[in-house]
């Protein structure tokens, strides 16, 4: 296996690999050009998100700033929103459904390392030239949630449709579908019903009857 394949599996891998290398510098390249253009000249932001995210969904929007470590490793769904400050360190696949909204300055962290520093640490070639081995675990969100502010998403985490993550929180675990949870680390607080609707909150309904 080639050590991209090592990385996307799960296994351990050297991300000093050549071609890794050369991936997330293009990544990053993309994500800082992304963030230095302005919100205004769409055309030029689009043509940037089609070479850093080619499996995006149409009418997702990144508001920015955004860091990717690959980019090409994540997929989105379709009408996805993501505020300020968004993070994807996708050494495994992020797979992100549709209609998902991402508070500010949330982050999805797929990167795993050993416990123990001896395994952690880095290590010498034989040229003399330093690495490390690490490895990572998928992160999977579903369709229709809503990360709010300040949200962290572990490596082996999926969260099922229909959730809301309140925010600050550590998401550690699997969330069930349809879930109010927050906290760190974060916890099911309840399950999400129609008693939720904004229907059911006249104090903020609008005069023309939209909600």
């Amino acid at each position: 296996m080639t050590e991209p394949e090592y990385m996307l599996s799960g296994k351990l891998y050297d991300p000093g690999d050549p071609l890794l290398d050369r991936q997330r510098q293009t990544a990053h390249r993309l994500s800082q050009e992304y963030n230095a253009t302005p919100e205004a000249d769409g055309e030029k932001r689009e043509a940037i998100l089609r070479q850093l995210l080619p499996n995006r969904g149409a009418d997702t929007f990144l508001q920015g700033p955004i860091q990717f470590d690959y980019g090409i490793y994540t997929t989105f769904g379709e009408r996805c929103y993501t505020n300020f400050n968004f993070v994807v360190l996708d050494t495994c696949p992020v797979t992100i459904g549709n209609d998902v909204f991402f508070g500010p300055n949330c982050s999805l962290l797929t990167p795993m390392h050993s416990y123990l520093p001896e395994e952690r640490n880095l290590r010498r070639r034989a040229d003399g030239s330093l690495y490390d081995l690490e490895y990572g675990k998928p992160i999977t969100i579903g369709d229709n949630c809503w990360l709010a502010g300040n949200v962290t998403v572990c490596g082996g985490v999926t969260i099922g449709a229909g959730c809301v993550i309140g925010a600050g929180s550590v998401v550690t675990r699997d969330i069930p579908p349809h879930s109010l949870a927050a906290g760190n680390p974060c916890r099911v607080i309840r399950t999400i019903t129609e008693a939720d609707s904004t229907a059911r909150k006249p104090g903020i309904l609008r005069e023309d009857g939209q909600r």
